[in-house]
């Protein structure tokens, strides 16, 4: 166990005398293949005593166990003789595993981590020395496991601070105070079609671990998740995710969600729950836009994800998204007729404000998290289903000038967030309100700019020079459709 609370530190400590090894991405992306053969070859152990007639899909010269793994120290490959046989036999071998519609996805899984994945390791010496420290691990002892997964936390939050890597973590404070407004129910599934490391399904799995006693509640349990990822490096970190979680059939996906014509998607498409962070700032080329009915057809990464998510979610059913300061107050004409779809054929209850720092230091973009359900039938323009919206503000917690690396969010700072939603209530504070009811029609008539119960002193607000391009363009796209509304107005009167 003590060597677990070392770990990160032993094999970065290593890497950095490694020639091939250029900066943090480079070092986690790393270990994260090595890490991914460790634990999946602790569930093939698993496997084989289940199933008389399990057959790995790793030949057995390339499995952990008979290269990752030393029967006694020193007795291992090391050296240029390692080094010759990751680079020219292991990972040509897995990168050509055969895969057809018939392998299970527990077999499948190990082509689609290797696709895209590299070996940066130069030195075989410094090679065989991390793989003894990955290879330390007991991942077979339940107590150790449950500790690693800890530890596999902290290097999924390292992530914050290697380059634009970072946008694959969601700090945990979020995502586990989400998925427990969400409240999952055992038999429900859940998706996140842009799942990075899997932090979301994780907490999810969190939520459900309490109300799962039987072997047909494992079953539900296990079968419960559904993710997609576009990135190789993060699918990784996700697929080893779920196996250290107990899930054994990761139905996790190496896949673009944006590819696909929402207007296709059946019920068999569809989720009880959808908890996520879209990725967002960035933009799509009109080959994407395509799979989107023309009004709904941004160019914004993240309003397109909004659309998926309304499309992928079945009747009866309920998400929690977070989203960008620029979709509240965007009043472009894709930005409002998404803003119209949700709160008219969707229940928008419940909006909560976050403070800017809380991806601190990946972005300073002020985020919120959108609370909504898809009723069983579908609101109309003359009765919408949504009645009301709550806005609630989450103000930084005494003591916090703003969150960083080294004082991150913690879930107890959304204790007031938890006491209100219980019994809500409007609080008005300096003159400002902090949590206000506004109905469909006062969100309407606002042109469904839903920039409302934000922070008061705007002007404090520092954003970084990315980031601060961001928002002015956000707010230049709002203001020319303003300006062009306006024009069309006093063209038609002209004309009239």
């Amino acid at each position: 166990m003590a060597n677990i609370s070392n770990f990160v530190k032993r094999i970065r400590d290593i890497m950095r005398n490694d020639a091939g090894i250029n900066g943090d991405a480079q070092r986690i992306e790393q270990m994260s293949w090595m890490l991914f053969l460790k634990v999946y070859d602790t569930k093939e152990a698993d496997w084989e005593f289940a199933e008389e007639d399990y057959k790995s899909i790793i030949p057995e010269n390339c499995r952990w166990q008979n290269w990752g793994h030393e029967a006694k120290p020193g007795e291992g490959m090391t050296g240029d003789t390692l080094l010759d046989f990751v680079n020219n036999t292991l990972f040509p071998t897995l990168k050509k595993l055969e895969v057809t519609p018939e392998t299970p996805v527990k077999k499948a899984i190990v082509k689609t981590v290797f696709e895209d994945a590299n070996n940066y390791m130069k030195d075989g010496v410094l090679l065989r020395q991390v793989l003894c420290v990955i290879d330390e691990l007991d991942l077979g002892n339940y107590e150790e496991s449950h500790a690693f997964g800890d530890i596999y936390e902290s290097i999924l939050k390292e992530l914050q601070s290697a380059g634009s890597s970072g946008e694959f973590y969601t700090p945990r404070a979020v995502t586990e105070f989400m998925a427990e407004r969400i409240n999952p129910k055992l038999g429900e599934t859940v998706a996140d079609f842009a799942c990075g490391t899997g932090g979301f399904l994780t907490s999810w799995l969190k939520q459900l671990e309490d109300k799962t006693n039987s072997a047909e509640d494992v079953l539900k349990y296990s079968s419960s998740i559904f993710g997609i990822e576009k990135k190789p490096f993060p699918y990784t970190l996700c697929i080893t995710n779920m196996l250290l979680h107990g899930i054994d059939v990761p139905r996790i996906y190496h896949d673009n969600s944006l590819q696909y014509d929402v207007l296709n998607y059946t019920d068999d498409d569809r989720f009880d729950v959808i908890l996520m962070n879209p990725p967002y700032g960035g933009n799509e080329k009109s080959d994407i836009k395509s799979h989107f009915p023309s009004d709904l057809a941004s160019s914004e990464t993240a309003d397109l994800f909004m659309s998926v998510i309304m499309y992928r979610l079945k009747k009866n059913g309920r998400a929690a998204v977070i989203i960008p300061d620029g979709f509240l107050f965007g009043t472009d004409n894709a930005k409002v007729a998404i803003k119209k779809k949700l709160l008219t054929e969707f229940n928008l209850h419940t909006v909560v404000r976050m403070p800017s720092s809380v991806f601190a230091p990946y972005t300073s973009i002020t985020t919120n998290i959108l609370f909504f359900d898809r009723p069983k039938e579908q609101g109309t323009a003359d009765n919408p289903a949504t009645k009301e919206t709550w806005f609630y503000r989450l103000d930084m917690p005494e003591g916090y000038k703003h969150f960083s690396k080294t004082k991150p969010m913690k879930i107890e700072h959304f204790e007031e967030a938890r006491i209100w939603w219980e019994n809500r209530q409007e609080i008005e504070e300096d003159g400002f309100p902090k949590a206000k009811k506004y109905t469909n029609k006062e969100l309407t008539d606002l042109g469904y700019n839903i920039d409302l119960c934000g922070y008061p002193h705007e002007e404090e607000e520092i954003l970084a020079p990315k980031d601060l391009i961001a928002r002015y363009e956000e707010k230049r796209a709002s203001l020319n459709a303003e300006i062009d509304s306006v024009l069309a107005d006093i063209t038609r009167i002209l004309g009239e």
